[in-house]
């Protein structure tokens, strides 16, 4: 295995990338629904993403945001810039794979950042389930359940990933 540092003309082109895929959404992106596609499709290795990522974080082209647990990153108006400028140096079998798979992917990666479900301890011992639905930063739903158990807190939680649109659905119809 090489454990070598790509050059620089390489972290330029995958720092491009993610100002790419940031850009092409209308929603914020985790850091890990970026390094998937990066890995799945063999541009680097996980440290250099990494590396990638901190590198633009620091150059204010990217902003990130720790929320529920995850990184969110998002392009910034000077990230634009730097894309409007190079972005050129993305070939474009690369631009077609990126938009491919933001294409086929749009719902799962909007559905993964607008879906929240989480729980703690509320001050009488019991658990709290916090279940948020938002569409382009406006709050769709936001529900808050009791439960004795943190294993019923997480429950829901992760149900609330999967079933959400139902469970919206099913709220408006019964209650329009």
């Amino acid at each position: 295995m090489d454990f070598s540092s790509p050059s620089e003309d390489l972290k330029t082109l995958y720092k491009l990338i993610v100002l790419y895929i940031l850009n092409k959404v209308a929603f914020p992106l985790t850091n890990s629904q970026i390094s998937d596609f990066i890995l799945e499709k063999g541009y680097t290795n996980y440290f250099t993403f990494s590396q990638v990522i901190s590198e633009l974080s620091e150059s204010n082209l990217i902003q990130t945001r720790a929320l529920n647990n995850r990184t969110q990153v998002i392009i910034t108006e000077e990230g634009e810039k730097t894309l409007e400028y190079f972005g050129n140096r993305i070939g474009s079998e690369i631009r077609h794979e990126i938009d491919t798979y933001l294409k086929d992917k749009s719902f799962e990666l909007r559905n993964e950042v607008s879906v929240i479900g989480e729980y703690y301890k509320t001050v009488n011992g019991d658990y709290e389930a916090s279940l948020t639905a938002k569409d382009n930063n406006t709050v769709l739903v936001n529900i808050k359940l009791s439960v004795p158990t943190p294993q019923m807190a997480e429950v829901i939680c992760n149900k609330w990933q999967e079933k959400n649109l139902d469970i919206y659905q099913y709220l408006t119809k019964e209650l329009f």
